[in-house]
């Protein structure tokens, strides 16, 4: 299991046989599925096009907040193992800004495991998100396809 952040990009191929690792040193070479996502920045908004973004977080808060979603998402889906980084920092159009990965025996486990870190990622797990054109920046709201989504699995859990 892991969870970080940092400003450095990542390298999605080592981070998919760290998680391949942990899950078989946990699992003893249990996992039958590995299901990874990767976000990009997008190059544009509903306002229009955009030069990308800067993510601001709370040192140490995001960091455990993220770790305590993940082990949520082990538990809830028994997956063998699970790793999350997100970027934080200056980030332009199509750079990877997350990645998720979730091991388990079986597919569904590890799909469900995936999506359930992504939308809960965007409601439990504090990050700001500024984007950027030119010397213009503007804050980005919650939105409310965000919060419906993470509504959804936190009603699932009742």
């Amino acid at each position: 299991m892991f969870a970080e952040i940092q400003e450095a990009n990542f390298n999605q191929d080592s981070l998919y046989h760290r998680l391949l690792a942990n899950a078989n040193n946990v699992s003893k070479g249990n996992s039958g599925a590995i299901v990874t996502f990767t976000g990009l920045v997008r190059d544009s908004n509903a306002s229009g096009t955009i030069e990308g973004i800067e993510l601001e977080h709370y040192p140490g808060m995001t960091e455990d907040a993220l770790k305590k979603l993940v082990e949520q998402a082990i538990a809830r889906f028994s997956l063998n193992s699970a790793g999350a980084v997100h970027r934080v920092g200056k980030l332009y159009n199509q750079d990877p800004i997350v990645w998720v990965g979730c091991s388990a025996p079986h597919r569904q486990a590890a799909f469900d495991g995936a999506v359930f870190l992504m939308d809960m990622l965007k409601h439990s797990v504090p990050l700001w998100k500024k984007e950027f054109c030119g010397d213009k920046s503007d804050w980005v709201e919650a939105k409310a396809s965000d919060d419906k989504a993470a509504l959804q699995w936190m009603k699932e859990q009742v």
